[in-house]
């Protein structure tokens, strides 16, 4: 039950119903806004503004009309005030029955409340992180796991099929030189002579897999050609490397429902057959020896090379092929969440969905932004176990996977992130995911002294009792859970989760320190007992589709 759907339709009713009698012949759109201020009501609405546009008369007088309609067809007694304000909006101020209806729904429904259908059932394609296979995650792949992760769990409390998929780059000269970076690492421990690649990967972890290597393979390698042995030690350092960045996201809650190699694409032939239909579609050309996509014409910078003079294909053909093959999954929306670095890729991806006769605006790419760690009010330069980055691992290991989530969730991942380690480490309530958490263990105790004084929460508590304005306060912060969901999904803003919940924490600390859930008279009790409910229901609902979770104790 959205309290925001349900006022969005009695004004659309209301709206459809003086249709004719104002002569508009098509629907006006109807949208609602939350004041800033409370005394300017629940909802607003610019409806009368709207129609005054169509129409040519002033908008305060179809105000008046649409207050005195809203008042007759309010049959459920929902609306408590009506106010036409400033040129013509109508502030709506609900019954306090109509937030005790949505809370009564609340407690019926648990951990589903919140929930909804407006995904459809629509099959959805989530790639997130996908980084290339050649080192550690690092602190800005962290932000993408939590950003994609809570999408996907998002999308499905909301009744979308989510596939949330990895793609394995393991394919190329990338590969190659980190096969030849394992074996010169390698053979250093085996005290041989052996210099880096000009172009090889020289962080810390490289030495640790050689070490790794060489304490089950003893020297055998040492001194074999690189030419035989090449093939292996590029395996080994990508498998391996992969398993740490496996290991990294499970530890950091993040699950996927497939890993899809590149390679997998070579070998079924899929590059190949992308580059053929676009040639069949009239689509290439060449020059100097090497195979182009007209994507210019389709609105990139400039034309792009899928086959290169030598005959090997571009990172960019396999790319194709990749979404030529999720095109082909019956997906109604290809997500794709990537670093803002890639955002000089965006046009070319979408100029050859369109070459492949696709519909592009199926695709979806979001950009997340930079992170910066700080300590101490400093920026933390570089790891000292690393060298080069600080790593997701480091990250985990020093303030733990729930504050981890929480602080990359918690502004937009359109603006950049200065991630606090020192603030994600601290136990009180400045630290913002302690200060939720804190919510839900405090009902946690609140339930159980309750049960060790026998007062325990009836199955049909008497809500009506719920009326000093902290309690609707509660119930309104309550009611907007299921309308933040919504938008979160439909907006692709997991960050609407952890602002909401620290609204509504401060409203039940803020309850919590003016009035006493047990002790009171029975009918009293009960009563909050049943909103206590509610917030603990809907903070630990919250925090699991952000991917924390919500502790009993603390």
């Amino acid at each position: 039950m959205n309290i925001r759907e349900i006022v969005e339709s009695m004004v659309s009713s209301v709206v459809r119903g003086k249709q004719e009698e104002w002569g508009l012949d098509k629907p006006v759109p109807v949208s609602l806004e939350i004041p800033r201020q409370e005394s300017h009501g629940d909802f607003s609405t610019n409806a009368a503004m709207q129609i005054a546009r169509h129409v040519g008369r002033k908008p305060r007088p179809i105000a008046e009309e649409l207050v005195a309609a809203l008042w007759a067809g309010d049959r459920s007694r929902r609306i408590g005030s009506l106010e036409v304000a400033g040129p013509g909006f109508v502030n709506i101020t609900l019954s306090d029955d109509a937030w005790r209806e949505i809370l009564a729904h609340a407690l019926a429904e648990g951990s589903r409340f919140g929930s909804s259908t407006i995904g459809g059932g629509r099959k959805v394609h989530l790639e997130f992180v996908s980084a290339n296979p050649t080192g550690p995650l690092h602190v800005g792949h962290g932000r993408g796991a939590a950003v994609g992760d809570a999408l996907g769990r998002i999308l499905e409390f909301t009744g979308h099929e989510v596939v949330r998929e990895y793609y394995v780059n393991d394919v190329g000269n990338q590969m190659d030189n980190l096969g030849r970076s394992l074996l010169a690492r390698y053979r250093t421990e085996c005290g041989k002579p052996a210099d880096l690649p000009e172009d090889g990967y020289r962080g810390e972890y490289m030495v640790e897999l050689a070490r790794e290597l060489r304490m089950e393979e003893g020297d055998r390698y040492a001194d074999a050609p690189e030419e035989e042995v090449l093939p292996l030690f590029r395996k080994e350092a990508g498998d391996r490397i992969l398993r740490g960045i496996r290991e990294d996201l499970e530890t950091f809650r993040v699950k996927y429902d497939r890993w899809f190699p590149e390679e997998e694409l070579h070998v079924r032939g899929e590059v190949g057959d992308a580059v053929e239909e676009l040639r069949r579609k009239g689509l290439l050309y060449e020059s100097e020896g090497a195979t182009f996509l007209r994507s210019q014409s389709m609105g990139d910078e400039k034309d792009r090379v899928l086959v290169r003079a030598d005959g090997r294909t571009t990172y960019f053909a396999a790319d194709v092929a990749y979404h030529r093959h999720k095109m082909r999954g019956g997906y109604s929306r290809l997500i794709d969440i990537w670093g803002a670095d890639h955002h000089g890729y965006v046009a070319r991806l979408r100029a050859a969905l369109k070459a492949l006769g696709g519909d592009d605006s199926a695709l979806e790419i979001l950009l997340v932004q930079f992170v910066t760690l700080v300590r101490e009010g400093n920026p933390v330069q570089m790891s000292t176990r690393s060298g080069e980055f600080t790593t997701l691992r480091e990250v985990l290991e020093e303030v733990g996977t729930d504050a981890a989530r929480f602080f990359y969730l918690l502004r937009s991942y359109h603006t950049h992130l200065d991630f606090d380690l020192t603030l994600a480490k601290t136990q009180a309530r400045t630290n913002p995911v302690y200060y939720i958490q804190y919510v839900h263990a405090r009902i946690c105790s609140i339930f159980r002294e309750a049960e060790a004084r026998g007062e325990t929460l009836s199955e049909h508590p008497p809500i009506s009792m719920l009326r000093l304005p902290e309690e609707v306060r509660l119930m309104k912060a309550v009611a907007r859970f299921p309308d933040v969901v919504s938008e979160a999904a439909k907006n692709r803003e997991p960050h609407r989760i952890p602002f909401y919940l620290l609204e509504l924490a401060d409203l039940f600390h803020a309850f919590y320190h003016q009035h006493r859930f047990l002790g009171e008279t029975p009918e009293r009790t009960q009563a909050r007992l049943a909103l206590a409910r509610t917030v603990k229901t809907v903070v630990g609902t919250g925090l699991s589709l952000i991917g924390v979770t919500a502790p009993e104790r603390m």
